[in-house]
């Protein structure tokens, strides 16, 4: 979407800011300042860097004098370093690095934030609510360290804002607007939360990629619980009272958010200690959620009040377990003086008595690792792209053809995984069904993550395989066990997240794929 602004469009390729910064994708349109925010390549320094771009009229008066207040706070911004804000290069203005003839009226340069946009994260579904508030938490701590300084971020529009590769929400594209306020920036809190637990934006001058936020007829925000009922009262809550101006109750400052972050993710911390100490883990959400919700307990007496709760459960548990076990042998013991033989207790490897109280009971033994047979080598493997084409066709049967100086690679995107599509990978077809255990992936990305799918005919739906396995990939080889043994013809290696190379392309090398069944 090129912009037409004096001495040219905004459009790949086109080189601004002194002949230095080479235009290569547009991110988006902060409407409300004219501002369009690109991804460039630093020709001096040969990096990518964050490029935000005030496009106007150099004879408008009022127009210019907007870009240099915004241009002002940007450089104030230079001084203030944070891991939630991408960190301002220069900032370049009229007869200071822009010219006129470019239709610029100033630009702010960042460093590149590695990632994903928020758009693109939220318009596949909304973010599972503890994930929500943990990606909140982190973008709060750089509110309130920046309102501690006296600095506003302006970060109340959602496409200024991008997921990194960690989980955390970071500004990358600086630049806060002239009249933009401290309020403003602890509103724009209450508005992403509310946009990650729903999809939809709450605040006025959004992007046409994502719906409004619906009101009541009294022109109050709908809740985030009213549109998904799976949000916890106290976050649909909060991200109202965070947004709204009016009226008691509201949330005005980053420090009050935290705290209510803070609660939730104590509630989190009790549920994982209960996890901890007997409880089975609760399985995958079917829908393919992959945000961490756990987060170390940064309180060092509430660590050590968990610490202590723990040791005096597992304490509670050895001398009730030691206890029973005395009871046993004496029952044993006693019915062997008036009937029969004595029984030998600790003979039996399947009953042996619990350790004395104070003694640490003996290491079990692990599981034999399954047996596996000689490899079995596919029929078949094309690249698997439901919905595009490309990735290397032709190549695919370098994959498995027993050398692993010919490779299959896919192409190089310019950002991860699912920004541009849900994955890609090889589908390999079997002359008869085997019975799968293994996968031996020779790889030259790491950094990259697979799942291995099970699917009932050569070109299914993505929708239509199932997962069976799953693992990360490593510089050399790799062996990803299925979660038990797979009898099937056809099976698939789905990469979800590619490897990135030194250029910060996005890519993913498999030189060999090993299938081996159940022994």
């Amino acid at each position: 979407m090129g912009v037409r602004a004096q001495g040219g469009s905004l459009a790949p390729g086109r080189v601004v800011g002194d002949g230095r910064y080479r235009l290569l994708a547009q991110f988006g349109v902060d409407e409300r300042a004219a501002a369009h925010l690109w991804r460039a390549r630093d020709g001096q320094l040969k990096r990518d860097v964050a490029l935000t771009l005030l496009v106007g009229d150099p004879a408008d008066a009022e127009a210019a004098r907007l870009a240099r207040r915004t241009l002002e706070r940007a450089a104030h911004a230079s001084k203030f370093g944070h891991g939630g804000v991408a960190r301002v290069l220069d900032v370049l203005s009229l007869g200071s690095g822009v010219t006129s003839s470019e239709g610029l009226l100033g630009v702010v340069v960042a460093e590149w934030t590695k990632g994903s946009d928020l758009v693109d994260l939220v318009a596949q579904r909304p973010v599972a609510p503890a994930a929500a508030a943990r990606m909140v938490q982190a973008l709060a701590e750089a509110v309130d360290h920046a309102h501690q300084n006296g600095l506003v971020l302006g970060l109340d529009h959602p496409q200024r804002l991008r997921l990194t590769p960690d989980g955390a929400l970071k500004l990358a594209f600086p630049g806060p607007l002239p009249e933009a306020t401290l309020r403003d920036d602890v509103k724009a809190l209450g508005a992403v939360l509310y946009l990650l637990l729903t999809g939809r934006w709450a605040l006025p001058g959004g992007p046409a990629a994502i719906p409004a936020a619906p009101h009541a007829p009294t022109g109050r925000v709908i809740p985030p619980r009213s549109l998904v009922p799976t949000v916890p009262v106290e976050l649909s809550s909060l991200a109202v009272r965070t947004i709204e101006d009016g009226g008691h109750g509201g949330i005005r400052t980053s420090a009050a958010i935290l705290r209510v972050l803070d609660q939730v993710a104590e509630a989190e911390e009790r549920t994982q200690l209960i996890k901890a100490v007997g409880e089975e883990e609760a399985p995958a959400e079917a829908d393919g959620t992959v945000w961490t919700t756990k987060k170390p307990v940064k309180d060092v007496a509430r660590r050590k009040k968990l610490a202590f709760g723990v040791t005096v459960l597992v304490v509670a548990t050895v001398v009730i377990l030691a206890w029973g076990g005395m009871m046993l042998i004496n029952l044993f013991q006693g019915e062997s003086k008036s009937s029969g033989p004595q029984i030998n207790v600790a003979a039996s490897s399947s009953s042996a008595a619990p350790p004395a109280p104070g003694q640490q009971p003996p290491p079990s033994q692990p599981p034999p690792a399954p047996t596996v047979g000689a490899a079995v080598k596919p029929s078949a493997v094309t690249v698997f792209n439901p919905g595009s084409k490309g990735d290397s066709p032709g190549r695919a049967k370098n994959a498995t053809d027993g050398d692993p100086g010919t490779v299959w690679k896919t192409d190089d995107y310019d950002e991860q995984f699912p920004v541009l599509k849900k994955g890609v990978g090889l589908v390999v077809t079997f002359k008869d069904p085997i019975n799968l255990s293994q996968i031996k992936i020779d790889s030259g990305s790491p950094g990259s993550k697979v799942e291995i799918r099970s699917a009932d005919k050569k070109n299914p739906k993505l929708d239509e395989t199932k997962v069976v396995g799953a693992g990360d990939l490593a510089e050399g080889e790799a062996t990803i066990a299925l979660q038990q043994p797979q009898q099937g013809q056809y099976f698939i290696v789905w990469i979800t997240q590619l490897g990135e190379d030194s250029d910060g392309k996005f890519a993913t090398e498999l030189k060999e794929l090993t299938f081996l069944p159940a022994g």
